[in-house]
């Protein structure tokens, strides 16, 4: 419930603090006096788009300030906590509009975006404007009304869930239908590959150790001569005969050297032993360089094989296995496509039995809901002066969709016998404002705890029918809280709190104020909505009478 509005420096405004009450506030003025000012400046600060331009001339910038009264539970709430901003009983909104276009708001002297005052507005005020009532004429809005009025918000969320679970499930049907297609498209590719692939078995590292064996091969016989002229180096024509020589040569005199011999001998005895082992590693090199040369033929016929493969499928040699993992995988997806698809389509028959039970549980609450609302309709358009108009709602089969398969539209007959057509082709502008209250009145109950607020909904009314509307806005405004800018004297008398909008010009400004009147104030401003500037004490008479019926 809005408590308290504050503005400074707002188009014609310098400074305005209203209080608001619960009940019907009227607001009413001469045309042109910044009765719409009021409203862009509150649409300002709840972070509403509208006019640039908001600044006062001469002013560096424009301030609203909105106090609501949060009780709870309300949803405003909600939005304060997923926005990680502390709710209390009171909020308050704060917006700031510089000259050169730049908006800082707070709430709670929290600092925030547009997005969360726009959140925060759709749980505290509902506007209809002076154009506001032509959403009546889109009927992608009625089944929004209609099921607000039948409290469908559980239906709809399971049917809304069992869509996404049905498109889920489609959407993985799709997929394996795909790649079972694109497999099937490459199936005699996928199966000579995997052969292939299979028949050679490649290893990781087998393509460099394939290689060094091969170069190792081919300088075989060059090694081994090398390596046998050593061996001969080393053996008894060689080293092992020479060593041995001397090793018995000293032996024979070792023992008339007094021992000088020893050391010599000792040493030639070690060199013996690394001797023998160094010919033991000649040896076995030797061995090792012993092949068959047709062992470089098939090293070389593999090797090359390898590499050719990795080259046919662009991948490295050592990923040639994880590649044929890769190719046998989209092989099972053919292998074992028509029981994956098999389940797959179970699970969308079983989800699209799940939507169709909750589209058609929703699509029953519907058509007995719009019968009721017709009913309700009937009912509230009788004392607005319609009695004889017929408000119908038709609900024909949609497109399935996340809501359900519905379409609602809102048509209506203003005269017996007149065929029933859609709101904007049958409907004049007045019908077409009473219709919407007609509505509201019936919705009231469901959506509870906005501030409703009405810009000159009874344009195009008067005498008893204005004195309908008003009584309707009034029975509106019982338990909650509706703000009325009107120019109708009925609808003006039937108000819990009035204020008169003032436009005061001089020579340097124009600025417009808003008045709170007084019962006697009251008598005065609805006598001048009665019979103009010239008030008379017969205009006073019928005021008086307006405000006691």
């Amino acid at each position: 419930m809005l408590r308290h509005l504050e503005i400074r420096d707002m188009l014609i405004i310098d400074r305005l603090e209203l209080s608001f009450q619960p009940g019907l506030n009227v607001l009413t003025g001469e045309t042109g006096a910044g009765k719409s000012i009021l409203l862009d400046s509150l649409g300002f600060v709840l972070g509403w788009r509208g006019r640039a331009d908001l600044v006062r001339a001469g002013a560096d910038q424009g301030e609203v300030t909105a106090v609501f009264e949060l009780p709870h539970p309300h949803a405003a709430r909600d939005v304060l906590a997923e926005a990680g901003i502390a709710a209390e009983d009171e909020l308050i909104l704060r917006r700031i509009n510089t000259t050169d276009g730049r908006k800082t708001a707070w709430v709670n002297d929290r600092r925030v975006s547009g997005d969360v005052l726009r959140a925060l507005s759709d749980t505290l005020v509902e506007l209809h404007g002076q154009n506001d009532d032509r959403g009546l004429l889109n009927p992608r809005g009625h089944r929004q009304l209609l099921d607000v009025f039948a409290g469908t918000a559980r239906l709809m969320e399971q049917t809304r869930a069992s869509w996404r679970a049905l498109a889920g499930a489609q959407k993985d049907l799709r997929a394996a239908q795909g790649k079972i297609a694109q497999a099937r498209a490459e199936e005699d590719y996928l199966r000579h590959a995997v052969e292939e692939l299979d028949k050679l078995a490649p290893q990781p590292g087998e393509e460099a150790k394939l290689d060094a064996e091969r170069r190792l091969m081919q300088a075989a016989e060059k090694i081994r001569v090398d390596i046998a002229r050593a061996r001969e180096a080393l053996g008894l024509q060689g080293a092992e005969g020479m060593i041995g020589d001397a090793t018995r040569w000293l032996g024979g005199v070792s023992d008339k050297a007094e021992g000088q011999l020893d050391a010599p001998m000792a040493a030639l005895e070690r060199v013996m032993l690394d001797l023998d082992e160094a010919q033991q590693g000649v040896e076995a090199c030797l061995d090792a360089l012993a092949f068959n040369p047709h062992e470089l033929e098939d090293c070389e016929e593999r090797l090359f094989a390898i590499r050719g493969l990795a080259r046919k499928h662009d991948v490295q040699p050592d990923d040639l296995g994880p590649f044929a993992d890769d190719l046998r995988a989209r092989l099972n997806v053919l292998d074992s496509g028509a029981a994956d698809l098999a389940v797959l389509t179970k699970t969308v028959q079983t989800a699209q039995a799940n939507y169709d039970d909750a589209a058609n549980a929703l699509h029953d609450v519907r058509l007995a809901a719009a019968s009721r609302l017709d009913t309700a309709m009937a009912a509230e358009l009788a004392p607005l002066k319609m009695e004889r108009a017929v408000f119908a709602t038709e609900i024909g089969m949609a497109e399935a969709g996340p809501e359900g398969i519905d379409e609602v539209s809102f048509t209506v007959a203003t005269n017996p016998g007149a065929p029933a057509g859609p709101l904007g082709k049958i409907a004049s502008g007045g019908e077409l404002s009473r219709f919407l209250l007609a509505l509201k009145v019936c919705l009231t109950g469901q959506d509870s705890g906005l501030t409703l607020i009405f810009d000159e909904i009874d344009r195009g009314v008067g005498g008893a029918t204005a004195d309908a509307v008003g009584r309707r806005l009034a029975d509106l405004a019982r338990g909650g809280q509706v703000l009325v800018v009107t120019h109708s004297p009925q609808v003006a008398a039937l108000g819990g709190h009035h204020w008169r909008v003032e436009k005061q010009q001089t020579d340097l400004a124009t600025l417009s104020t808003v008045v709170a009147l007084d019962p006697t104030a009251r008598i005065d401003e609805i006598a001048r909505m009665l019979s103009g500037d010239r008030i008379t004490d017969e205009a006073r008479a019928a005021a008086r009478a307006l405000m006691d019926a």
